[in-house]
């Protein structure tokens, strides 16, 4: 007879057993709108992955967290690699004229000359005579 009163809670109020049997017969309230939104982007962006790590929620979270932190870490080597492919282009071009790396740069910079070391690497790959003329300065 409480289940028929447990839908209406002005009578189910004022006792304590139906107050509880009223909580119970409530829905649940889910988020589920927006936790799909949270899964499926997720899921979107781990696209293309090995095995579990595309398809199963928990892993493919797991798996796209590493990757940003692998590409954190990517971002700040690139720049370490490059700037080490310059220097051995660089070295590459003066050994060429008789003169080491680090005394060619030491020229530059005792002359004044602030051409930094990207676009030295673009000259000696592509335009030699100039490169012959800033080891010329001496």
């Amino acid at each position: 007879m409480a289940a028929r009163w447990a839908h209406n809670p002005e009578v189910v109020g004022s006792n304590p057993s139906l107050t509880t049997l009223y909580k119970e017969l409530m829905t649940r309230s889910v988020n589920s709108v927006a936790s799909r939104k949270r899964k499926k982007r997720i899921l979107k962006k781990t696209k293309g992955y090995y095995c579990c790590r595309k398809n199963v929620y928990t892993v493919a979270k797991n798996a796209y967290e590493k990757a940003g932190c692998y590409s954190y870490i990517g971002r700040k080597q690139k720049k370490r690699h490059f700037r080490s492919l310059w220097i051995q282009r660089i070295n590459a071009a003066a050994r060429e004229h008789g003169i080491n790396y680090s005394t060619f740069i030491h020229t530059l910079k005792k002359n004044g000359c602030n051409i930094n070391r990207k676009i030295l690497a673009f000259l000696a790959s592509n335009d030699m005579s100039a490169i012959e003329k800033l080891i010329s300065l001496k």
